[in-house]
């Protein structure tokens, strides 16, 4: 029996990303099936974002955390849900964010610096870092990452692969996903317990 100290999962990120790593089976064949789904994946990415923010904007309570100015967004920001669409100059600022995150899941290593970035994307939809206006709640966060998940699958299930590849592909993603919602998760926890 493996020991784990439970305490330092809460303290030390990278001792946490080991170790859910090592619990769900995320290894480096995963991360080279990832890598190798660049190819494919990048021409969907579009398309995946476009449907992403399409779902985000078609309900008021995911939608109103989009009215507040975003971290590092210099344009106009929309004056109320009213204004809100995928033409928005602030909508096309976080669509490209969601873009460049994906580029980031098929495209870099699996290093400390990758999990800090991991952490950071949980982190910035909390009051914790970026606009502290913006505070998304936490199952609204879990129905964002629920809907990647399955737009994810549903882009690499139709992937011209062969089966094998699709499977091990799907699987990979389906692990990084879970990693990806510990490391949001983990920054709402903190204020449950307060």
């Amino acid at each position: 029996m493996q020991k784990v100290d439970e305490a330092r999962l809460e303290t030390d990120l990278q001792y946490r990303f080991e170790y859910l790593s090592e619990f769900i089976g995320f290894d480096e064949s995963d991360v080279a099936v990832i890598h190798a789904s660049a190819g494919y994946l990048a021409p969907h990415i579009p398309g995946i974002v476009e449907r992403t923010y399409e779902k985000l904007l078609s309900y008021d309570a995911t939608a109103r955390h989009f009215v507040p100015r975003q971290h590092g967004h210099e344009g106009g920001v929309p004056a109320g849900l009213e204004d809100l669409s995928a033409n928005h100059e602030q909508i096309r600022f976080r669509m490209e964010h969601l873009s460049r995150y994906l580029m980031q899941l098929v495209g870099h290593a699996y290093n400390e610096k990758m999990v800090t970035y991991l952490d950071m994307v949980g982190k910035m939809h909390t009051p914790k870092a970026g606009n502290k206006a913006i505070d998304v709640p936490l199952v609204q966060m879990n129905a964002l990452m629920g809907l990647m998940s399955d737009l994810l699958a549903e882009t690499i299930l139709g992937l011209d692969l062969d089966d094998e590849t699709r499977f091990r592909t799907l699987r990979a993603f389906q692990k990084l996903l879970w990693l990806q919602n510990d490391l949001a998760n983990r920054h709402y926890a903190a204020d449950a317990g307060q």
